[in-house]
């Protein structure tokens, strides 16, 4: 059980742990340090590539183990064309050229112009990376990580940590996002077994 020994700890515990823990793998610390220089505005690296990489770390398993891509957040609503945004996807791929994974940059103040079309379903419109976090289809996914002005680590987690150290993807129903939040579970728990998903 030795896998779940930050489960339960107190919330600045747990973001003690998850920062040394993404801090120190290669693939994270990577793309942090690309994500900073990239510079793009109310810029959040989100979701699979951190949690993932805390269960690699905790379950023994190597970085980059069951991560498919690592997700890059930013949020500028001056320009809401899909060919502003494009460019920036485009630069992007130039900047992290090399990285073990592709990252997939999205502009966030855009979301709510497709979202409705791909997913059958409105969106709100965002006014921050952050707030998009909230509205993951789990509680366990919503975190996302960025340096600071001033070059420190900063933790967006809605709904703290616990989840993701307790191995447990549960639901987040702010929206109907049953079937994402389903099949994004089953996909985890082929990768780590130890992962409880809790019911919709």
């Amino acid at each position: 059980m030795d896998h779940l020994r930050y489960s339960g700890l107190p919330f600045e515990a747990q973001r003690e742990a998850f920062f040394a823990i993404v801090s120190a793998d290669p693939l994270v610390r990577d793309a942090l340090a690309r994500a900073r220089s990239l510079a793009l505005p109310d810029w959040l690296v989100v979701s699979g590539a951190l949690y993932n990489s805390v269960w690699n770390h905790l379950a023994g398993k190597p970085s980059g183990y069951g991560i498919k891509d690592v997700d890059l957040f930013y949020f500028d609503d001056s320009d809401l064309s899909y060919e502003a945004e494009d460019a920036v996807i485009r630069r992007a791929a130039a900047h992290f050229e090399g990285l073990a994974l592709p990252v997939e940059v999205r502009n966030q103040a855009r979301v709510h112009l497709w979202y409705p079309q791909k997913f059958g379903q409105p969106c709100p419109r965002y006014t921050s990376s952050s707030e998009s976090v909230s509205y993951f289809a789990s509680k366990t996914h919503a975190v996302g990580v960025r340096y600071d002005a001033g070059g420190q680590l900063e933790l967006v987690a809605p709904f703290g940590l616990d989840d993701m150290f307790s191995f447990r993807i549960a639901p987040n129903r702010v929206t109907d996002n049953q079937r994402t939040h389903e099949a994004k579970g089953a996909r985890a728990k082929e990768c780590w077994p130890e992962i409880t998903v809790v019911g919709w």
